[in-house]
């Protein structure tokens, strides 16, 4: 099977993507390992990743090898496992989320894969998450968290954590925020954003996921 690198750290075989496990012979969520060349990848499900789900409709990954990595609302890591196989070992990703569920299987995520920093608080509360992470320059903020304030926490981490000219990503679930029409909902989202961000690409991620939208920006 012949892949194709389509953007940093991302491969694909036409149909399906992947990441080079940084792990090997580990899954993360039950994806399919894949050899080739001499390496394994990991096959990026798209109905389970918001991200891969962005891709495969055709939004471009703005992430690098060696980055840093904010991800708020990082759940059980299965976006995230995929990060740091792009980022590699002299990148970081910190992962913050306010469940103590969901960070248990993170924590035993983060010892295996030694660039992610698993951290427990809830995203909004940007002063206490200031305190820890002040020494931290990250070069792309990534968000999927599913509360009416969504893109106003979004901005706040941006305005907190962000250095001009650097990308972000806010994965926009409709449903959070109102009853009114996606397209509509997308549109008054995309004007808050238009605040802090220059908007580059945003796409409905359907049918991978139902109702959300994933919005591509850069920090003016």
């Amino acid at each position: 099977m012949q892949l194709k690198q389509i953007f940093d750290g991302i491969y694909s075989d036409g149909r399906r993507i992947y990441t080079e496990n940084s792990v090997k012979g580990k899954k993360v969520y039950g994806e399919r390992l894949l050899s080739a060349k001499g390496k394994e990848f990991r096959e990026w499900n798209p109905f389970r990743s918001k991200l891969g789900a962005g891709i495969k409709k055709g939004i471009k990954s703005p992430i690098k090898k060696g980055n840093n990595v904010l991800y708020l609302g990082a759940a059980e890591g299965t976006t995230i496992s995929h990060i740091s196989d792009i980022i590699g070992e002299k990148g970081v990703i910190v992962g913050i989320d306010i469940s103590a569920r969901v960070m248990h299987k993170l924590v035993e995520l983060s010892k295996e894969r030694k660039n992610l920093i698993p951290y427990l608080e809830d995203a909004g509360k940007v002063d206490e998450t200031k305190k820890e992470l002040q020494e931290v320059v990250f070069d792309f903020l990534f968000q999927d968290i599913s509360q009416k304030n969504q893109t106003e926490i979004f901005l706040n981490n941006a305005k907190t954590f962000l250095k001009k000219g650097n990308p972000a990503m806010i994965s926009i679930k409709a449903r959070s925020i109102s009853q009114k029409s996606a397209k509509q909902i997308l549109n008054e989202e995309k004007n808050k954003l238009g605040k802090e961000f220059f908007v580059k690409h945003a796409v409905f991620l359907d049918p991978f996921q139902k109702e959300h939208l994933l919005v591509l920006c850069e920090k003016k």
